[in-house]
């Protein structure tokens, strides 16, 4: 099974200003729109760097705690191909299931999942 680095997650206080702070920061090369996904009760948006590199932007209630322990890397995110498969793989190799999939806005509706590894929390987003 292959799991392709996808995006970084960042959770912020506020996600209009860490855009600001990222722009002078970085050579942005693409942003998709400011959404708030009530699937995962958060504001969200994707910033690609110059290299490749996509930093999604998290705010709201899901990493409130996070932001006020000044945490800021919330996840790395991987695509892979067969989501469900890929979860069962990794719960048996000691994962913990913390999200089953469902639609993400943010990736046109391909599913996600997030899972607690002994690294720490990753998401999974369907290739399709």
């Amino acid at each position: 099974m292959a799991m392709k680095l996808h995006h970084v997650g960042v959770a912020c206080a506020d996600i209009n200003e860490e855009i600001a702070n990222i722009h002078r920061l970085h050579k942005v090369i693409d942003q998709t729109p400011v959404v708030f996904d009530e699937q995962q009760n958060a504001e969200l948006v994707m910033l690609t760097l110059e290299d490749g590199t996509n930093i999604e932007l998290i705010s709201g209630k899901q990493v409130e705690n996070l932001v006020k322990k000044r945490i800021s890397y919330y996840h790395l995110c991987f695509e892979v191909d067969d989501i469900n498969a890929e979860i069962e793989r990794l719960t048996g190799e000691g994962a913990m299931l913390v999200s089953p999939p469902k639609p993400a806005i943010l990736f046109n509706n391909r599913e996600v999942a997030f899972l607690y590894l002994s690294y720490g929390l990753i998401e999974l987003v369907s290739s399709h």
